[in-house]
């Protein structure tokens, strides 16, 4: 890496768009020239030997392992709709002098469509100072998807490029964009002009049957997005518990009544279209009247699934027996307040509310409540828990309303009716296998870049109602992440579960976030800051002062607004030119966001990179250690793979 450390320049903005530099491409040089590629057949299987997917002749990188090129091939490459090209390259024309249709059948196409779209759209708007840097912006990143140095999110391998690349267009789904010229939601004309580049989401629930923004309406908008690839999360609190009075007269058949239609739902669909599963959050407040049956909900529908199971019944997730019971195609969370951890400390009463008019419902203890939750969470885990007023502290926008929910992993939390479009980055691609060094210019440089393409595709963005249109485009909030963090520490003879380690973590992670709302300062400058940032200013600037205190370890008094103070990264573990780096990123990212604002409310998260990770070949997924040395991923529909990690002669080295 040292002479693409050298050959590297620094990165300028120009007032009407950003310039971009090169790192790892060389101008007039193809960066699908970077790597050799091999024609392989790709084949998912059952255990039982029987095919599910077969593709012969796949074009794909040949460093990429056979599960990356399976990934690849089975869940990205467009199965139809695509002209089909001779070994020249010419076209194929039928005899009525049609285009001949078919599968995309090369990871060259994917990667082109993808980044010659975002290409596409920031030229398009302004975000590049000259075609130049727009190219360079589009070898740069081709590059690092070849080599499996990042990787967007998945709805964003299924979509993004089919329009630009191929012309694709599909009938309208019920859709909405803003314009980015002027801001107007519009409702789309087509499925993929504007593709859905985001998988999370987080929708709002009105306490209503049948009506726009209600409980049936909800289960549409999910529909839509579980179709192309995303997933989606909701805080159910607004509904009334099970037995308060309905307007009609009557009593309500509760919260959970309509939770089992929601799960009922999400089952039917494959995300996607694919192998993959609908992603679903549900959420509901720690006071809710129906609390103690939702936390409980999963525990006792896995007691039914063993009886089945002892019947006979397959034990494996897409068998009989897990397809009988209800509540298993979402993550269930519990919204957690300071308050309640303050009366199970205390050993106090704690109050569930009733919907209607607030009076309460009953009274429980709360050591009870909680002791309940840790067991469901032992047996199934599920429910996991969410500290709602620790969330609220660190939200940047709070002026514009409180963060109430999250997306299905827990890792995108917003304001309701957003959306968060994902990309992370394989660390172990900016790191020395012998030395364990941090290739710091690298790392930067990838931050910035990615940062750029998660802004470019909320500008071409479509969403599932009007309402997270209006929201995506008035707080941009972005979803830059890293994978492969297990490895590393491997590599660098790091046990995952030390100070060294979290040291070493923080400094990386403070690295990425730093540099990332530093990008997203620049990007206001030329650009401008998001809509919502003005009423929320002084609110992001404390918190983005937070985040500089935690990279400088700062005394706890010198925290704002926080009732629990973060720990600091520690400087005496971590490298010394890793927290360097992480001060400066958050030194730029204070001083640029005070001058010109943010051109984004959120702009990083750590995803658990569960499909894309495996298409980057990381032996760990995002935060997390690894599990096992060996593992099987079931695919929701039908076959498995077998996964090794290739990191274990290396990190015994070291």
């Amino acid at each position: 890496m040292s002479d693409r450390k050298r050959a590297a320049t620094k990165t300028r903005t120009a007032k009407t768009g950003l310039s971009v530099s090169r790192y790892f491409t060389r101008a007039g040089v193809s960066p699908f020239a970077s790597v050799e590629w091999s024609k392989r057949t790709s084949r998912i299987t059952n255990q039982d030997g029987s095919t599910v997917f077969e593709m012969k002749d796949a074009e794909i990188p040949a460093p990429w392992s056979q599960v990356a090129a399976d990934i690849m091939v089975s869940k990205y490459f467009r199965k139809a709709g695509v002209p089909l090209v001779a070994d020249d390259g010419a076209p194929l024309i039928d005899e009525s002098g049609q285009p001949v249709l078919g599968p995309e059948r090369s990871a060259r196409q994917v990667i082109h469509r993808l980044a010659g779209c975002w290409r596409h759209w920031g030229e398009e708007h302004g975000y590049f100072a000259t075609s130049e840097d727009a190219q360079v912006f589009y070898d740069e990143l081709a590059y690092m998807l070849v080599n499996q140095m990042a990787a967007p999110n998945s709805p964003q391998w299924f979509n993004t490029g089919l329009n630009w690349a191929y012309g694709i267009t599909g009938p309208a789904q019920g859709h909405y964009y803003a314009d980015p010229a002027t801001g107007e939601v519009r409702e789309s004309a087509d499925a993929y002009t504007h593709p859905q580049p985001h998988a999370c989401f987080i929708q709002s629930i009105a306490d209503d049957l049948v009506g726009e923004g209600g409980i049936m309406d909800l289960w549409v908008r999910e529909a839509r997005l579980f179709k192309y690839g995303s997933g989606t999360g909701t805080n159910f609190s607004s509904l009334r518990g099970e037995g308060e009075p309905l307007s009609g007269g009557g009593s309500s058949s509760g919260l959970m009544s309509f939770l089992r239609v929601g799960d009922r739902a999400a089952g039917a669909i494959k995300s996607g279209g694919t192998t993959r599963r609908a992603a679903k959050m549900v959420c509901l407040d720690v006071d809710h009247p129906d609390i103690e049956h939702f936390v409980t909900w999963k525990a006792d529908e896995e007691k039914k699934v063993q009886a089945l199971i002892a019947a006979g019944y397959p034990a494996d997730f897409n068998g009989e027996a897990y397809q009988t019971v209800s509540g298993q195609n979402a993550n269930n969370s519990v919204r957690i307040t300071n308050a309640f951890l303050d009366a199970v400390a205390k050993d106090d009463d704690w109050n569930l509310i009733r919907r209607t008019d607030g009076s309460v419902h009953k009274t429980v203890k709360a050591r009870e409540l909680w002791k309940s939750v840790a067991e469901a969470a032992w047996d199934c885990a599920d429910p996991g828990v969410q500290y709602d007023t620790t969330i609220n502290e660190w939200h940047t926008c709070p002026a514009s309303g409180r963060i109430n929910a999250s997306n299905p992993c827990s890792e995108y939390m917003f304001l309701d009716n957003t959306a968060c479009n994902l990309a992370s980055l394989n660390l172990l691609k900016f790191v020395d296998t012998e030395t364990g060094e941090i290739d710091i210019e690298a790392y930067r440089h990838a931050v910035r870049l990615w940062t750029i393409v998660l802004e470019i595709s909320v500008l071409m963005a479509q969403f599932p109602s009007k309402e997270i249109a209006r929201h995506s485009y008035d707080f941009r909030t972005l979803g830059l992440g890293y994978a492969n963090i297990g490895t590393v520490l491997m590599l660098r003879g790091l046990p995952y579960d030390s100070d060294e380690a979290r040291a070493f973590t923080s400094a990386m992670t403070a690295i990425m976030t730093g540099e990332s709302y530093a990008t997203s300062a620049e990007m206001a400058r030329g650009l401008g800051p998001f809509a919502g940032y003005e009423s929320n200013r002084e609110h992001m600037l404390r918190v983005i002062r937070n985040h500089s205190r935690a990279a400088n370890d700062a005394d706890t008094a010198e925290y704002e607004g926080l009732s629990v103070p973060p720990i600091g990264l520690n400087a005496e573990l971590a490298p010394d030119d890793l927290v360097a780096a992480a001060r400066t990123a958050w030194d730029n990212a204070l001083s640029l966001g005070e001058k010109y604002g943010y051109r984004n409310a959120q702009t990083t998260l750590l995803a658990p990179t569960g499909t894309i990770g495996l298409l980057m070949d990381c032996d760990t997924t995002g935060v997390e250690p690894d599990f096992a040395l060996v593992k099987f991923k079931k695919l929701a529909g039908g076959g498995y793979f077998k996964i090794a990690n290739q990191s274990i002669e290396p990190a015994l080295k070291n």
